[in-house]
Parts: structure tokens; sequence; C-alpha cells
């Protein structure tokens, strides 16, 4: 989006500051040239620190748009690093492939410090939380999802 930075301000960031207060938000893979010409918002360092985190004021669980879109550049091991490297909670992949599901996971880090507390403040809003899964039933899945290696 070529928008200059003040034209951004008055529409594009605008109902996202109104919303400021909710508990998650994703980002897209749009490049807003007037914050950072060189990286889509998911993998900027720039726009997800000065514009989200400060300017819009969002404290909440960050999650990237789908990793497996095609909109980004590089290896699914390298999306993931990029989108989490510049600040997103969360790194998405939605297409259900098990090899690049694979990729992102061995390539995120386990929630920690502000991005743990985001989570946590996040799953707090959630009334049922459904109970985690016992050892026999995550035995299961592994036996499941090691036919598809």
């Amino acid at each position: 989006m070529d928008a200059p930075r003040d034209e951004l301000e008055k529409s594009d960031f605008k109902p996202f500051k109104r919303l400021n207060h909710l508990p998650a938000a994703m980002t897209a893979h749009i490049v807003y040239t007037a914050v950072d010409a060189n990286a889509p918002a998911s993998t900027s360092q720039v726009l997800i620190e000065d514009i989200v985190r400060k300017h819009i004021g969002f404290d909440g669980l960050l999650m990237s748009d789908d990793l497996s879109m095609q909109a980004l550049d590089g290896a699914m091991n390298e999306r993931t690093r990029a989108v989490l490297d510049a600040g997103c909670d969360l790194a998405l992949h939605c297409n259900g492939d098990l090899k690049e599901m694979k990729l992102v996971a061995a390539n995120a880090q386990p929630l920690a410090g502000d991005a743990l507390r985001r989570y946590q403040a996040a799953l707090s809003l959630i009334r049922e939380v459904p109970p985690a899964p016992d050892r026999a039933e995550t035995e299961k899945l592994q036996e499941l999802l090691a036919q598809y290696e």
C-alpha cells in the first residue's frame, strides 16, 4: 500500500486503535511503504513495534497471517523465523501440510516473556478451556500422524 503515513493513521490504523483492547489480533502480509517499504507487516519489526505496539497501543496476543499463503518469500522455516523475529507472538500455518507444519514447529520457540503473558491473558477470556489430552490420547495422535510421514 503506497498511502502516506498520515492517511494510514486516518484510515487503515484508526479501527485498530479503537479495538486495541481486544485480546488477540492478526497481522497481514501487506507492505505499507510509508512505514517499511522492504517488508510485509507480518515480517516488519518496525511496523509491529512502532505501529502495532506503540502507536496503536495493542498489547494483546499477535499472530501472523497464514505462512503458507505464498505471500512471503523464503522457505517455511525462514518465514516462521521472520514473523517471530519481527514481533509476532504466534506463527500461523493453516493448510494442513504436515511437512510444512513440522518446519514451522521446529523453528518456533516456546512462548516466554511478554508473548507468554499475552497468550495467557487471551486464553483466560475463554470460558471453557477443553481439557488437555491425556497420555493415551496423545500417543494415539502420534501414531496417526506417523502414518503420514
